[in-house]
Parts: C-alpha cells; structure tokens; sequence
C-alpha cells in the first residue's frame, strides 16, 4: 500500500478495517510470517506511527514477540522450578510457596499481563492473610520467575518493582544472659541439657547440633567439627544435607569449662560408634525439633525466664557472647557466615584465636559458677 506521497514502504504496510479502524502489518523478523499489530488504531497516521515503532525495534534488535508473553504463569513457573537446581528442602519450600501464594493469583494469567499494579494489588492483599517473612519470600521468588522469563524474551521487562516489597525489618530477638542459659539448661530433661549449653555456646545451628556424630567431637580439644546440618521434608523425612558454602563446613571450639557435661553426655545419652549421633530423641532415633519444641518451652518458663526466646534465639545468644573481643572475620568464621575458602577457616584455629573466643566464653560460665572471680 502506498503512504501519503505515493511511494510504497519499505517496512509493512497499513490497511482500512471493515470497522472503520486502521491495522498496522509487517513480517515476523524471524520467522517470515506476516503478522498484524497488537491493537488496531482509529486513524491511519496512528496506524504508520505504530509500523515506523516497530520497524525501529527490529533495525535496533530491540524488536519482542507480542505473543511470547501469552504463556500462562503457571506452566512457566513449573517449568522454571524443575530446572532450577536446589537442594531438596528448598525445592519443596519454593513449591509450596508457588502453589499456595502465586497460583491462586497469576497462575492462570499470560505472563505478559502481569503489571507492577497487579503485582503490587496482590502483595497487599497477601499481607492482609499470611504474615510478612512469607510475603517476602513469595515476592522473591515471583521475582525471580519473572526475571527468567525476561532472560527467555517472553516479556519486556520484569513487573515486580514494587520498592521494599523484597526484604522486612526483623525484629530485634532476646540475647539470654550466661545465667539464664544455664537456669534453662538446668530445668529441661538430661539428654537435652548438652544441647542448650552448646546451642548457647558455640552458636550452631539446631540443625547442625543434631546432625554432630560422636567422630566430630574432639575431647582433646574441645572443638566440634561442623560437617552437614540435618533438615526435616514436610513429610517428615529426615535427612543431612551439605552446608550452602565452605564457610558452613568449619572447625568450631567450645569452652573447656563444657568438657564434663560434654563427656557425661556421650557416655548416657549418645549413639553408640564413630557414626552414632550425639543427640537422640526420647525414644533413642533421631532429634527432631518436634521432639524438643514442649520440653524447650517448659524448660524456659521452669526456669523463670519470661521473654520468649525460641531455641534459635541460642545461636543469637551465643553470637552476642563471642562476639566480645572478637573481629568481625573471625566471628563469621565461627558462625559459619562467610565465603572463603576452607583454608581460611583453619587458618584461624591454627592462629588460636577461634579458642580465645570459646576461652572467654568459658571465663563467663566460671564467673556464673563462682569459680574464679570476672
């Protein structure tokens, strides 16, 4: 079709519709097809402007297929999830979250009919249902399913720019003092009493404590050698999993003063062999936080302490302790909270200052017991 000089374009062509509105046609820069605009105009020149637009995409490379966004959310985000590679906790954590807190909203919609203003309208409503930690992570992953498909061409640009949707302020958590962990350690059944001690002390994780087989447990001198962290699937399994990076996988020293209770605990309540866990359950299999939560919560109320620590609270407690004298470099070392490299962990065993931190971690257990004076 001729423009308004009489000279043919060199770049599609624009048509008059029975209904009286213009469309706008060019040819599939890949595939050759011939394929109409997305949305038909009321006047002609709007129709060219349209085709001059498009035509200036395709000469820059900027040019998207329309119909690329038109894959429902749902399929893409199945997709997405069975190609990721996770480890099998976190595959089952982000798939609950995709089933139960993006599905129901975007699950049946193209995704190019995803706006910020639809992402934005469902986070409100989410936070209106599900407390905010939850919100967060459902965010983070709708965020990172939508930059896939950036990545993949199927949309423009990804609609979650919702600001300070991806993060939350978490609230300050109880720092017991070395008298109350040991006033807890006190009320709560035998077995456990090793777990809160070095919960407090050392900072693992419950995860960690429970995976501890006697082999990581050096007498000699009183370190734990922190390998793999057990995890807990929605069914119930449990299984041990590696750390997410060297720094996981790390050397960490207790107090000496803990080395009776260490010991009066391998010889009653530990697995039997190299291999045998340290901390069993009630009926001798393994630990789990099931089997601990009521007898945490009855130690810590036995033992007069009114704020609500949870067990986890423990590793904040044992951060706080350690973290007296000790450089940030060492205190993530011993937290298991850096990247380096495992060498860079040993280093600091062998320099002996993992052991001056446990060393004043252990002068406050003597001062508690009145053993010597601060």
């Amino acid at each position: 079709m001729a423009n308004s000089q009489g000279k043919r374009r060199r770049f599609g062509s624009v048509r008059k519709l029975k209904s009286g509105r213009w469309q706008a046609r060019y040819r599939d820069p890949v595939t050759g097809q011939l394929r109409s605009a997305e949305e038909t105009y009321a006047a002609k020149t709007d129709a060219e402007v349209a085709l001059s637009l498009i035509e200036a995409d395709v000469t820059r490379g900027q040019w998207h297929d329309p119909d690329a966004g038109k894959v429902l959310f749902g399929e893409y985000a199945t997709a997405w999830l069975k190609d990721r590679k996770l480890a099998a906790r976190s595959r089952e954590r982000n798939e609950s979250v995709i089933r139960l807190h993006l599905l129901p909203t975007f699950g049946e919609r193209p995704l190019s009919s995803i706006t910020t203003a639809r992402v934005r309208a469902w986070r409100t409503a989410c936070l209106t249902q599900t407390g905010e930690p939850t919100v967060v992570k459902a965010y983070q992953i709708l965020r990172a399913i939508l930059n896939t498909a950036v990545d993949d061409e199927l949309i423009r640009r990804n609609p979650c720019r919702v600001k300070g949707a991806d993060s939350y302020d978490v609230p300050e958590r109880p720092v017991l003092t070395v008298a109350e962990v040991f006033a807890v350690a006190d009320s709560t059944a035998p077995r456990y009493r090793l777990l809160v001690l070095l919960a407090a002390f050392t900072g693992l994780r419950f995860g960690e404590l429970a995976s501890l087989r006697r082999r990581d447990v050096d007498t000699d001198n009183a370190v734990l050698m922190v390998r793999r962290s057990q995890a807990e699937m929605q069914t119930g399994v449990l299984f041990d999993k590696a750390p997410k990076s060297d720094a996981g996988v790390r050397p960490v020293a207790f107090p000496t003063e803990l080395l009776p209770d260490v010991k009066r605990h391998l010889d009653a309540y530990a697995g039997r062999g190299r291999d045998g866990h340290v901390f069993l359950g009630p009926q001798g299999g393994q630990l789990r936080r099931s089997n601990f939560r009521d007898d945490w919560i009855k130690a810590r109320k036995d033992a007069g302490v009114t704020v609500d620590a949870h067990f986890h609270d423990l590793r904040h407690t044992g951060n706080t302790l350690a973290a007296s004298g000790a450089s940030l470099r060492e205190l993530m070392t011993r937290m298991g909270h850096s990247t380096p490299r495992a060498a860079l962990i040993y280093q600091h065993m062998v320099n002996g200052r993992d052991r001056e931190i446990a060393d004043r971690l252990g002068s406050m257990i003597r001062k508690e017991r009145g053993d010597v004076a601060p």
